[in-house]
């Protein structure tokens, strides 16, 4: 058996924080620290299972939802920003989705850590498209939201009835999702956070089916999706996910719908 030497765990944690958060490594003060430096850094964000990009986005979009400090969502904006996986527009598109998908308060939480970090590193503004700068008709938006929710949930949504429903046709699927300055597959790790956090049975459910069937999300990348939030999110939200996942997993490879029995 090869033996691993705590020395080089430690190592490679200070290195690991540095690269991915733009930053100096800090060294830590308390076991907690300790466990930031040779777990999370050391063990989690080593992983290759995970592209980069995608592993900034689950972190900061936990590190919003879960009460992590205000300085620990800068430095994994600032982390995307200074190694370049991730542009001052797509973030400020990345705080919009988060919005919608965990509570504007939350997203406000990341759309802050964008300006700081923006401010910080000297960057001009983002140039994203308004929401809707010109007029538009309700039947269009309404029908391109109905085409959005189609293909990007694999499945048609059923009538607007209510005024929820509504919003769900109109701005989330009818505006939100169809903004490119954000791909799509981005926006699948940002909606996960956000569903899983939610604890809905049915928005859980569909959309880990959606975003596996959709191929925005490998098998594999969501087997690691799982330990990344649960780094910020706790091991008991994640084992849920992971049960989720694993039979979503299994569906798909099935050609199965996501509420089959």
């Amino acid at each position: 058996m090869t033996m691993l030497d705590p020395k080089d765990r430690i190592a490679t944690g200070l290195a690991t924080e540095a690269e991915s958060t733009g930053r100096a490594a800090k060294q830590p003060a308390t076991l907690l620290e300790e466990s930031w430096r040779d777990f999370i850094w050391a063990e989690v964000w080593t992983r290759p299972g995970l592209p980069r990009r995608a592993r900034y986005l689950v972190a900061m979009a936990t590190a919003a939802t879960c009460n992590l400090e205000d300085s620990q969502i800068d430095d994994f904006v600032r982390g995307a920003l200074v190694n370049e996986e991730l542009t001052l527009a797509e973030l400020r598109e990345a705080a919009l989705h988060l919005s919608v998908y965990s509570g504007w308060g939350n997203g406000g939480r990341l759309d802050r850590a964008v300006s700081r970090v923006a401010d910080e590193l000297d960057l001009p503004p983002a140039e994203v498209p308004a929401i809707c700068p010109e007029p538009w008709d309700p039947q269009v938006r309404n029908d391109r939201g109905h085409a959005e929710f189609d293909k990007v949930m694999t499945f048609p949504p059923g009538p607007p009835r209510t005024p929820y429903l509504e919003g769900i046709n109109n701005f989330v699927f009818g505006e939100m999702w169809c903004r490119r300055t954000l791909d799509e597959a981005s926006r699948r790790w940002i909606t996960l956070v956000g569903v899983c956090e939610s604890g809905a049975e049915i928005p859980i459910r569909s959309h880990i089916h959606a975003a596996i069937a959709s191929g925005n999300c490998k098998p594999d990348e969501m087997l690691e999706f799982v330990l990344q939030y649960g780094t910020h999110a706790g091991w008991p939200k994640a084992s849920r996910m992971q049960a989720v996942v694993l039979e979503m997993i299994d569906k798909v490879a099935k050609g199965l719908p996501w509420h089959a029995k």
